[in-house]
């Protein structure tokens, strides 16, 4: 894993019909979506990494993990973005672990009116619509999950 990748996680959180929880991130005025995500902390796993992420980004963990990718999925991120984050000046862009999570809450249970809010809004949306709705640079890594979880589909 080279170290020009930020280590972080993603996050697919299904409902009932199989439709895939997304957020319109608040830092890009794009309207692209995109599922939930973010860094491992030093001395983290990426296990513990994700339920805190989830709570972190969405305020709720009423989720059972299903699935985990057997492989880190690396893209890059478009300099003027890396301007904007903490984070780069140090790295080319992330590599991610993702996790599958059945969620098992309720709609209300989401909140992503968070301490610290990555996202506008938030809504299902169906596996078919989610590459076409996300930022470019993070498409090929959408495909390359999908096309790993394809059986869920």
């Amino acid at each position: 894993m080279s170290n020009k990748y930020r280590r972080c996680v993603g996050m697919m959180i299904l409902n009932t019909h199989n439709e895939i929880l997304v957020g319109r991130r608040l830092d890009h005025p794009s309207g692209y979506w995109q599922m939930p995500q973010g860094g491992i902390d030093e001395n983290e796993n990426p296990e513990e990494a994700v339920w805190r992420e989830m709570m972190e980004e969405i305020g709720t963990n009423n989720a059972q993990l299903f699935k985990t990718s057997n492989q880190w999925v690396n893209y890059e991120i478009p300099q003027e973005t890396l301007d904007k984050l903490p984070w780069g000046e140090t790295y080319i862009g992330q590599t991610q672990k993702w996790f599958i999570f059945k969620f098992s809450g309720q709609n209300s249970d989401i909140n992503v009116d968070t301490i610290n809010p990555e996202f506008s809004e938030w809504k299902w949306m169906n596996y078919k619509e989610l590459v076409d709705n996300a930022v470019p640079f993070k498409r090929k890594t959408y495909e390359t999950i999908l096309n790993e979880f394809s059986n869920i589909f």
